[in-house]
Order: structure tokens, then sequence, then C-alpha cells
């Protein structure tokens, strides 16, 4: 999810679809789309929740809806919490590592961008950190299918 959805999520929009917890997230263009919530993070949902029924899912210190500012914050004080040291931390970075793991671990690049909510695939070909890895050739993808006789 992008900032601005993540920051924009209420309580009220945690919804179960087809047997599927899933958020309810406004996107770009006001497009209204369902995220699946795997069950880690559906559980760390409910502990940024706990027994609130309404409002908004991620507050600020005052208890608002937090705002991609506050965000930015918390993130770095997350990351200086855990020993993690970088200069920039900010959530895109999040976004970043979601689109480049998932593309690492061999989910197929249309499928990483259905899920990143790229209109393009250019966009989504650019975290491909291992786009020129001639191990991950198609070639070879493609003789050791033929080879299998599937």
């Amino acid at each position: 999810m992008r900032i601005f959805e993540v920051c924009g999520a209420s309580v009220a929009d945690l919804v179960e679809e087809h047997g599927h917890r899933v958020q309810r997230v406004r996107g770009k263009g006001g497009k209204v789309v369902l995220v699946p919530l795997p069950p880690a993070v559906s559980r760390a949902i409910d502990r940024a929740v706990g027994d609130r029924d309404g409002g908004p899912i991620l507050r600020n210190t005052l208890g608002g809806r937090m705002d991609r500012h506050a965000a930015t914050r918390r993130l770095k004080h997350l990351a200086a919490s855990a020993g993690i040291r970088m200069p920039r931390m900010h959530p895109h970075m999040l976004r970043h590592t979601f689109v480049t793991t998932m593309l690492d671990a061999g989910v197929s690049l249309r499928d990483v961008q259905i899920a990143a909510r790229h209109a393009d695939p250019r966009t989504t070909m650019r975290y491909d950190r291992a786009r020129k890895n001639p191990d991950r050739h198609a070639n070879y993808i493609l003789a050791a299918f033929m080879a299998s006789g599937t």
C-alpha cells in the first residue's frame, strides 16, 4: 500500500470477502480496491486497533489520524530501535522492499504488478534488481519445463 492509503485506512474498512480478511483501500484516482491481509498482517492490525470499532487504524500521539509525516517519524524511530541505521528512511522504502522481495522470490512480474497496483509493467520492472542475472533468464526456465515432460 502507498503511505497515503495506509494513513487513510479506517477500522470500518476491514472486511471479509470470499473467506479472506481484506482492507478496503481508496487508491490513486479514488479507485477502491480490496487488499488481502495475510494472517501476520491481520494480527498486527488487530493489535493496532485494539478494542476500537471505528476511526483510523493508525493514530498519531494525540489519537487522531496519522499523516505521512507522523508515519515517517514513527518508521525512523522503529528503525533506530531495531538498530537499523539508514540516512534517508521513509515509508516508500517499505513498498520498495515489498516489490523487490516478491520479485526476488520468483513471483511473476504480472502478479507483482497487480499486487503493487502499477498501471504499467515497466514501473514494476524498475524494482527488479536481478533482471540482468543470467541465472534467471527465461531460457533456463523454458528448458527446465521442457525437460520435465509436462
